[in-house]
C-alpha cells in the first residue's frame, strides 16, 4: 500500500494528519537514504572484493602457467597433449576473463558510486535542507503565533494591526517553505524510482556482462533488463509530464491557498484554542478541530496533554454558536459554542479575526445581543422584580448564589427574549429553562448595562468620599443622606435591589453570601465612574464598601424618618471653641445626629467663634446643620 498524495492545500492547513503523513514520506526517505548509504557500503566492499578475487584469479592463473607435466616415456598421446596444455588454456581463459573483470572494475565505481552519492548528496541532501527550513520557518511562526494570541485587546489598534500584519507575513513564509518542502519530498520519492534502479541495473548489466560467467546468463537477463529499462523509460516519461501539472498547481496554491477544498473534506478544519481549567488554574489549550456542517460534528483533537491525563478526541453535537464580544474577556478573536455532550459553554478562540469569521460562517453563529442605551423604566423594573422573586422562590440558598457566573449564551438569549421589543418581558423565569446562575448574571448584565448606573455618575464622587470617611457616624449619615439625592426611580430600584440583597444575606449560613460578598459583587454594578482610569479602578473597593453600607444598616438607610424626629422642635446647640479647631472634629462632637447639612453663617456673629447648630429631619433631605465662623 503507498503512501497518500500529499497535498498542497494540507500545507496551508498544517494539520495533524498532513503532519503524520509528511512524517511517514520523511521515514520513507530516511529508509531510502540508509538504503542508498549501505549499497554505497556494500558496493564499495563489492568492488574491494572483486579487485580481490581477480587479484586471486591472476595469481591463480600464474600458477597453472608455471606448471607443466612431467610424462614417463619419449612420446605422448594426443589425450595427454591436451592435458598437459590445459593449464594453460586454463590460464589464458582467466587472464581473459580478468582483463574484462578490470575493465569492469574500473568503470564499477562511475557506473554505481557515483550516481548513488551524487542522487543522495544533491536529491536528499537538498530536501533535508528544504525540511530544516520548513522546521525553522514553522517554529517561528507558531512562536509568533502564540505571542499573538496572548496579546491583550486593550493593546492600541495600530499595534494590534502591525502584529496582525507580522503574523501574516511569517504565515506566507511558512507556508512557501512547506509548499516547497512537499514539492521537493515528493520529487525525491518519485525520482527514486529509477535514479537510483538504473544505476544499480547499470552495474548489475556490467558484471554479469564483463565477467562473461555464461552467455546464457547475459541472454537471460536480457529481456529482463529491456523490460526493466522499458519501464524505467515509461516512469521517465510520466514523471515529466506529471511535474509539469504539479509546478501549475502549486502556483495556483501559492496565488489562493483556500481555494483548493477537496471534496469528502470537513466544511472547516484547523486550529482553535480552548480556555479549559487545569491544575494550576485556567488555561487556553490547543486543539486540531474538524467542522461538518450537515451533521453539526465538531472534532476536536487536543495538541496538548495534561500532566497526569490521557486525552483523546472528542466529537460534539453543536448546538449554538455566537461571537464573544471583545470587552468581556481579555482575548481576540473569540467565540462561544454549546454542545448536547458538554454541560455549559465552550469559549473558543481564533487564530485571526479572519479565521473566526469563516468558523462563525460554518456554524451559522450568531452575533452577541446587545442592549444599547438600557434606562430605568418600567420593562427593566418588571425585569430586577421577576429576577428577584425567581431568585427569593427557587434559589435564595443556592451557595455562591450571584458569585456563580452563568453561561454567556444562556444569558444572552434571556436578555434577548425579555428585551424583545415586539413582546417586552414576556418571559416566565420560574421555567426550568433558565437556572439561577442564569438569572443572577442576567440581573447584573442588566444593572452593568444601563445608560447611567443606579448610583449616578453626579453623586458618584461624594459616594466614594463618604465611604473613605474614618469616621462610621458619619459615613452612614452622609450615604444617607446622599441615597436621599437620587432621582426618585433610582431611589426606587436601589431600594428594590437593597432589599432583596438583605434577605439574601440573611440566609449565609447557607449560601455563604455575606454583605461584604455581596458589596465586592454589586459595587461594581450599582456604581461606577464616568472615566475610565487608574484612579477610579483604585475607588472600586469604596464602591464596595457604600453597597456593604447599604445592606448592613438597611433599616437606617432605607427605613422613612420617626415621626417623634418629625415633632421634636429645634435644638441648638452652640459650642464655643477656638478658631483653629477643625469643623470635622466639631462634627465629631454630634455624631449622633448623623443626618444634617450645612448652611452658610448668619451675619451679626463675631468672626472668632463658631456656633453649629443641628436640627432634627422634618423630612428627607431636610435636616441641617449651622456652622458659624
Amino acid at each position: 500500500m503507498g503512501h497518500p498524495a500529499l497535498e498542497f492545500s494540507d500545507c496551508y492547513l498544517d494539520s495533524p494528519d498532513f503532519r503524520d503523513r509528511l512524517k511517514c514520506y520523511e521515514q520513507e526517505l530516511e529508509r531510502t537514504n540508509k538504503f542508498i548509504k549501505d549499497v554505497i557500503k556494500d558496493g564499495n566492499a563489492l568492488i574491494s572484493a572483486i579487485k580481490n578475487y581477480s587479484y586471486a584469479v591472476q595469481k591463480f592463473s600464474q600458477t597453472l602457467q608455471s606448471f607443466q607435466f612431467d610424462f614417463i616415456g619419449d612420446t605422448l598421446t594426443d589425450d595427454e597433449i591436451n592435458i598437459a596444455e590445459s593449464f594453460k588454456e586454463f590460464a589464458e581463459l582467466l587472464q581473459e576473463v580478468e582483463l574484462e573483470r578490470s575493465m569492469m572494475v574500473q568503470n564499477a565505481s562511475d557506473l554505481l558510486i557515483k550516481p548513488l552519492e551524487n542522487f543522495r548528496k544533491e536529491q536528499i541532501g537538498f530536501t533535508k535542507e528544504r525540511k530544516k527550513k520548513f522546521e525553522k520557518d514553522g517554529e517561528k511562526f507558531y512562536c509568533m503565533l502564540d505571542r499573538h494570541l496572548h496579546l491583550s485587546s486593550k493593546k492600541k489598534e495600530s499595534q494590534l494591526q502591525e502584529a496582525d500584519l507580522q503574523v501574516n507575513k511569517e504565515r506566507h513564509n511558512f507556508f512557501e517553505s512547506s509548499l516547497e518542502y512537499v514539492y521537493q519530498i515528493q520529487e525525491v520519492q518519485e525520482s527514486k524510482k529509477f535514479s537510483i534502479v538504473e544505476p544499480v541495473l547499470a552495474f548489475l548489466h556490467s558484471l554479469f556482462t564483463y565477467n562473461n560467467l555464461t552467455v546464457e546468463l547475459t541472454q537471460d537477463f536480457l529481456p529482463y533488463k529491456q523490460q526493466l529499462q522499458l519501464s524505467l523509460q515509461n516512469t521517465r516519461n510520466h514523471f515529466s509530464s506529471t511535474r509539469e501539472e504539479l509546478e501549475d498547481l502549486k502556483k495556483r496554491m501559492k496565488e489562493a491557498p483556500l481555494t483548493c477544498k477537496l471534496p469528502g473534506k470537513p466544511t472547516i478544519e484547523g486550529y482553535l484554542y480552548t480556555q479549559e481549567k487545569w491544575a494550576l488554574g485556567i488555561s487556553w489549550v490547543k486543539y486540531y478541530c474538524q467542522y461538518e456542517k450537515e451533521s453539526k460534528m465538531l472534532r476536536m483533537t487536543p495538541m496538548e496533554q495534561k500532566a497526569g491525563a490521557k486525552q483523546g478526541t472528542s466529537d460534539l453535537t453543536l448546538k449554538y454558536c455566537v461571537r464573544r464580544k471583545t470587552d468581556s474577556i481579555d482575548k481576540r478573536f473569540c467565540f462561544d459554542i454549546e454542545t448536547n455532550e458538554r454541560a455549559g459553554t465552550i469559549t473558543l478562540q481564533a487564530l485571526s479575526e479572519a479565521n473566526r469569521r469563516l468558523w462563525m460562517e460554518a456554524m451559522d453563529g450568531k452575533e452577541p445581543v446587545s442592549i444599547q442605551k438600557i434606562v430605568l423604566n418600567e420593562v427593566g423594573f418588571k425585569f430586577v422584580r421577576k429576577c428577584i422573586n425567581a431568585v427569593e422562590t427557587k434559589g435564595i440558598t443556592t451557595e455562591g448564589v450571584y458569585r456563580t457566573v452563568g453561561s454567556n449564551i444562556q444569558v444572552q438569549k434571556l436578555l434577548n427574549a425579555f428585551f424583545d421589543p415586539k413582546c417586552p418581558g414576556d418571559v416566565d423565569l420560574q421555567n426550568s429553562d433558565w437556572d439561577i446562575k442564569t438569572i443572577t448574571s442576567s440581573l447584573k448584565f442588566y444593572l452593568r448595562n444601563l445608560a447611567e448606573p443606579v448610583m449616578t455618575y453626579r453623586l458618584h464622587k461624594e459616594l466614594v468620599s463618604a465611604a473613605k470617611s474614618e469616621n462610621l457616624d458619619y459615613r452612614l449619615g452622609a450615604i444617607h443622606s446622599l441615597v436621599y439625592k437620587l432621582p426618585e426611580k433610582n431611589r426606587e430600584m436601589l431600594e428594590l435591589l437593597i432589599r432583596h440583597l438583605v434577605n439574601v444575606c440573611e440566609h449565609s449560613r447557607e449560601n455563604l453570601m455575606s454583605p461584604s460578598n455581596m458589596g465586592v459583587i454589586f459595587g461594581p454594578t450599582l456604581m461606577r465612574a464616568q472615566e475610565d482610569t487608574v484612579a477610579a479602578m483604585m475607588n472600586i473597593k469604596f464602591q464596595n464598601i457604600v453597597v456593604e453600607i447599604l445592606i448592613e444598616h438597611f433599616d437606617k438607610v432605607g427605613g422613612q424618618p420617626s415621626r417623634a424626629c418629625l415633632k421634636s422642635s429645634l435644638v441648638l446647640y452652640q459650642v464655643l471653641v477656638d478658631h483653629h479647631t477643625v469643623w470635622s472634629g466639631a462634627l465629631a462632637c454630634f455624631a449622633r445626629f448623623p443626618l444634617c447639612s450645612r448652611q452658610k453663617p448668619q451675619s451679626g456673629l463675631e468672626p472668632r467663634y463658631w456656633s453649629l447648630i443641628i436640627a432634627p429631619r422634618v423630612g428627607p433631605g431636610a435636616g441641617f446643620v449651622q456652622y458659624l465662623y
